[in-house]
């Protein structure tokens, strides 16, 4: 079995050190490396290119949410969770809205974090408590139905048939491993028409690319 390859980013050295204590004697997962800022983390990430990154939601400089934000919008991102202290609807939107696929509250006991690392691992999602999955599924649920009747048309900004198809599976909040599952290709391949599609509609990241299609529902 390969292992979850994670980057730790944390500023409190002390809480960092826990979490590396916690997960370093688990079968299949390795820490491959630590930040103590947003920064700093987007440099270890793309010098590393873990599968994972876990970061701390409020960090000195650059917190957890900006550098999910920036790593999001470039090519061959890792999966991201945040962990936070504060079980606060803005803040789990935010996490959402920046591309993180997970949110724990530092409280959390160690086999919910591992449930959350393997969950996200594997394409899903995990969001701490009845309360924030609730939450999170309603966003999606009215975000997909405001995009639903508008993905289909961009042909004006030159998009292929491929690309139209994969621009709707990513409204519809689906990850590059099920889209691509679903048509048969490498995630490699998606991720290449996510970045095109990106480049296209001249957007950054994913949040970009939703207001794009929100704010242009004659796209065609």
């Amino acid at each position: 079995m390969e292992n979850i390859n994670i980057v730790l980013a944390e500023d409190h050295l002390i809480v960092r050190k826990g979490i590396k204590n916690l997960l370093e004697d688990e079968e299949g997962i390795k820490i491959i490396g630590e930040a103590s800022d947003g920064r700093e983390a987007i440099k270890v990430v793309e010098t590393l290119r873990p599968d994972l990154l876990i970061a701390d939601i409020r960090m000195p400089g650059m917190s957890g949410l900006d550098a999910a934000q920036d790593l999001s919008s470039r090519p061959h991102p890792p999966k991201i969770l945040i962990l936070s202290m504060h079980d606060d609807e803005d803040y789990i939107l935010q996490s959402v809205e920046v591309g993180a696929s997970g949110y724990l509250l530092k409280d959390t006991s160690k086999e919910e974090l591992l449930k959350a690392i393997r969950t996200i691992h594997q394409g899903g999602k995990y969001f701490s408590g009845d309360v924030s999955n609730a939450l999170v599924n309603r966003y999606l649920t009215t975000r997909n139905r405001n995009v639903a009747s508008v993905y289909p048309t961009a042909n004006s900004h030159n998009l292929t048939k491929r690309e139209r198809q994969i621009l709707g599976l990513i409204a519809e909040g689906i990850g590059n491993k099920e889209i691509a599952e679903q048509l048969g290709k490498s995630i490699r391949t998606i991720e290449t028409h996510r970045f095109n599609i990106m480049k296209k509609l001249r957007v950054n990241n994913v949040v970009e690319l939703l207001k794009k299609i929100e704010e242009e529902p004659g796209l065609k």
